[in-house]
């Protein structure tokens, strides 16, 4: 429904407010298509494709719309939903969903291994991203600015390539060598045929990608129709748009006692995004023709990326999670939020 109302919007020249809006709605359902789909070809496929497949196709809503949005050459706002992205799963979406899992119970437990491990490289990814913008702040003092802009796209290059083998490494670690370990267990029969699920895998991402086109030429007149800066739409609004999804998964597995697996929903989807999706669309960006480096130019970024893996990994030390926990996070997360709001970034 909300898919072909966004469509006659735009045909008819509606108020970009609108078709923001819209099309916005339309990417959160759409987005719920693509991972169920997603489901029911990998419960077909085995333990070890369907985990690649799972985390595939995991946040393509999201890489989808900020391809769109690259692609419209607004490299600061795709990096500032880099950063939303991290925080919104890591920080949002775990926090609400051990605050709805708790509910009833006293506390709820998870594998430590499995936490321990997604701690380790959600702070691996944060040294990568902390990187690029020490090494620019260091270089500017010394080399002239088209040289040292040169430099950090020639070292972001070089970390999307580390942090895409690191992230391989881990699929190969975890689906392979100690499945066993981290695998899990496959559970459930598909209920939608093969050709079912790949039509509808295919009609969403399909769909997904003509809504993120509607959203990202609306961006800018809408920011200014709200009197928001690009900053906050990229950093809080758009995140949230694109990973919805994720956040009712794992409230649902939340409400079911299984935190393992919310665990690695909203943290593995944080991790998705600083080793694969972030490396891709820095590799992307040159084929586009606007190249983009992973300078995260406001200190504000760089706090958020680092403050959600350390609350995380404090959380994930002793396998367990109570509802006051769930109260901190959402919290972190509502004050980072104020802090985008009137951040005077554009």
């Amino acid at each position: 429904m909300l898919v072909p109302l966004s469509l006659a919007l735009a045909l008819l020249h509606a108020a970009p407010l609108w078709v923001f809006g819209v099309g916005a709605a339309a990417i959160i359902p759409l987005g719920g298509w693509i991972r169920r789909a997603t489901e029911q070809v990998a419960q077909r496929a085995g333990p070890a494709i369907g985990g690649l497949l799972n985390v595939t196709f995991g946040n393509a809503a999201e890489f989808i719309l900020a391809l769109f949005v690259l692609r419209s050459g607004n490299t600061g706002v795709v990096k500032a939903t880099i950063t939303g992205s991290i925080i919104g799963n890591s920080l949002l979406g775990l926090g609400m969903s051990i605050l709805a899992g708790s509910w009833g119970r006293e506390k709820q437990t998870f594998n430590r291994e499995r936490a321990g491990l997604l701690a380790s490289l959600l702070i691996l990814s944060v040294i990568a991203l902390l990187l690029p913008a020490m090494f620019d702040y260091a270089e500017r003092s010394r080399a002239t600015t088209a040289r040292a802009h040169v430099l950090d796209e020639r070292l972001s290059l070089g970390v999307s390539i580390v942090l895409i083998v690191v992230y391989v490494g881990n699929l190969f670690y975890t689906l392979v060598t100690h499945r066993d370990i981290f695998g899990g267990t496959q559970e459930g029969e598909p209920t939608w045929s093969l050709s079912r699920a790949l039509t509808v895998l295919a009609a969403s991402t399909a769909a997904v990608a003509v809504e993120a086109e509607l959203v990202s030429a609306a961006l800018e007149p809408t920011a200014e129709r709200l009197g928001l800066s690009l900053f906050f739409l990229g950093v809080i609004v758009l995140p949230l748009v694109g990973n919805a999804a994720e956040y009712a998964s794992a409230l649902y597995f939340a409400r079911r006692d299984r935190m393992g697996l919310v665990m690695a929903i909203s943290v593995g989807s944080s991790i998705q995004i600083a080793l694969m999706t972030a490396p891709a669309l820095v590799i992307g960006s040159y084929l586009l023709g606007h190249p983009m480096d992973l300078v995260f130019g406001h200190p504000l970024e760089l706090i958020a990326i680092a403050g959600s893996a350390f609350v995380v990994n404090a959380i994930a030390l002793d396998g367990e999670t109570t509802w006051f926990e769930g109260v901190m996070l959402v919290a972190v997360y509502v004050l980072l939020a104020l802090a985008f709001f009137f951040a005077t970034a554009k």
